[in-house]
């Protein structure tokens, strides 16, 4: 049977993928160290129990109890193909005035190795079902102006474009396609 790449919850056992991706993402000189690559604890790259708290943290995000100072509840699940972490994505449960300039409703990484074989297409269409159970009937998704392979990403998945602005292009992607988005 070959299964393909999806969505799972983080988890600890993906440590050494996760890690060895953390690192991809820091030595790409092509594009910016994505924030969530910043936000990582850093005893989480030190030991695994430093790892295995940094999950719960980031699991404990889906609720308002479980919000850090500044954030909004946000679903992050991580897309693998089997025990190779290939890149995570990002659904914030609402917008705040500040998200609807930069950020919006999703957003999604796909570490470097794994670039342009199009796991980001497959990502945000796997994540508007999920979106949508949220409570989310169009998703607010941006890019970089210049970000021309994620512009194609947004577009392929139904992308209406909305403005340019702050460099960012964003677009209302409606959330009303597709299945589950889970596996």
């Amino acid at each position: 049977m070959v299964v393909m790449p999806g969505f799972i919850d983080p988890t600890a056992g993906l440590r050494k993928s996760f890690l060895a991706a953390v690192a991809e993402f820091r030595a790409d000189r092509d594009y910016p160290v994505p924030w969530f690559v910043d936000d990582v604890d850093p005893q989480a790259l030190a030991d695994a129990r430093g790892f295995e708290a940094y999950v719960a943290r980031v699991l404990g995000e889906r609720t308002q109890t479980g919000v850090r100072s500044g954030f909004v509840p946000m679903t992050t699940l991580w897309w693998v193909d089997g025990e190779r972490f290939l890149g995570r994505l990002a659904i914030r449960h609402r917008l705040t005035p500040a998200l609807m300039e930069i950020g919006g409703h999703i957003g999604y990484d796909v570490r470097p190795n794994a670039r342009r074989q199009g796991h980001a297409t497959a990502m945000l269409a796997a994540a508007l079902p999920i979106a949508r159970l949220l409570g989310i009937s169009r998703a607010l998704v941006m890019c970089d102006r210049t970000n021309t392979a994620s512009q194609r990403v947004i577009e392929a998945n139904g992308g209406e474009p909305l403005d340019i602005i702050a460099q960012k292009r964003r677009y209302w992607v409606p959330t009303t396609q597709g299945g589950t988005g889970l596996r």
